[in-house]
């Protein structure tokens, strides 16, 4: 088992402690909290331990699981990495690209792992269907929720859309050509509703949407490409995959057949993946613990995660 310690013990922290908690793949240490009042209610009503410092934890840790505020994840996870700690750190991965990069480095150079807490890539709707996304040409993407106070500190981009441009980069798999956006601040001093297009070299093209200030909750994504179209649906946690093929020889008199003007016919085939329910934070934290006892890739490298950041920057920047 692989002693971990969590900065950060707010909303998600302590979902993050709970789980870490529950794990055969970790031995919970403790955590540290910046706020003596927050740390000492956790501590009480949970039994975790709580350290003193950030310094304090980290020394007393093989793995360093940062669920802290953005603007500190550079000098956490920088302190964990220069000590031999491994790192799991929450999206994004730092406030700038600079940053990203500067952590990449210091990885390579202290022979460590990190992992960027991309959830959705484990999310059994998207799990289900991600070896059938083969060169999608237009990807759309709608991640709408309602107003909550908590991650207002942050444009809506990195807040909700960075899952979703993620999840794109890690299927797309070519490098972006353009990118066009636009934002509105309605209620936050940063943009709460965004759109974006991004246009890749492959001639790909993806269409974002992200809001904050959504009368309902919707987190979805649709993939086309040659001869298919999958839907993910991200909250519902459920898949559609609709493929097109030739119309055999003695098509089924009930089969949905559609013939285009050259008078070419194709057949219209419905899948619903079989959906494994899972918990998607657990996953992920325990797929980092498997790639730091084998020696293996992490699912969610510090590459994505910049990668990543690097792109919402790019949206910010259009507003």
């Amino acid at each position: 088992m692989l002693n971990v310690g969590v900065l950060g013990a707010g909303h998600l922290g302590k979902i993050h402690l709970k789980l870490l908690q529950q794990s055969d793949k970790f031995n919970l240490i403790g955590f540290f909290d910046p706020s003596t009042e927050n740390a000492q209610k956790v501590a009480t009503e949970f039994g975790y331990t709580s350290f003193d410092s950030v310094t304090e934890l980290i020394d007393a840790v093989d793995v360093v699981d940062i669920v802290t505020p953005t603007l500190s994840h550079f000098n956490c996870a920088k302190e964990a990495i220069t000590k031999g700690k491994h790192i799991f750190i929450e999206k994004p991965i730092t406030n700038t690209v600079l940053e990203a990069e500067s952590i990449r480095t210091l990885v390579s150079q202290e022979h460590v792992k990190g992992q960027v807490g991309h959830v959705e890539r484990f999310n059994p709707a998207f799990t289900a269907v991600k070896d059938m996304i083969k060169n999608p040409m237009f990807i759309e993407a709608h991640r709408l929720a309602e107003f909550n106070p908590r991650g207002t500190d942050v444009p809506v981009v990195l807040d909700l859309m960075i899952h979703d441009i993620d999840i794109i980069l890690s299927v797309v798999g070519s490098k972006v050509k353009n990118i066009h956006a636009s934002g509105v601040s309605v209620i936050s001093e940063t943009p709460d509703i965004a759109n974006a297009r991004i246009e890749f070299e492959n001639g790909c093209v993806a269409n974002l949407t992200a809001s904050r200030i959504s009368m309902k909750n919707m987190r979805k994504s649709r993939f086309f490409q040659k001869d298919a179209y999958i839907s993910v649906d991200f909250l519902e946690k459920k898949s559609e995959v609709v493929k097109m093929k030739d119309v055999p020889k003695n098509p089924d008199e009930f089969a949905m057949i559609l013939q285009n003007a050259e008078g070419i016919k194709k057949q219209i085939y419905f899948e619903n993946p079989t959906i494994e329910s899972n918990n998607a934070i657990l996953d992920e934290l325990e797929t980092f613990a498997d790639a730091i006892i084998n020696d293996t890739r992490p699912i969610v490298t510090l590459n994505d995660g910049a990668k990543a950041l690097r792109v919402a920057q790019q949206i910010i920047d259009c507003f």
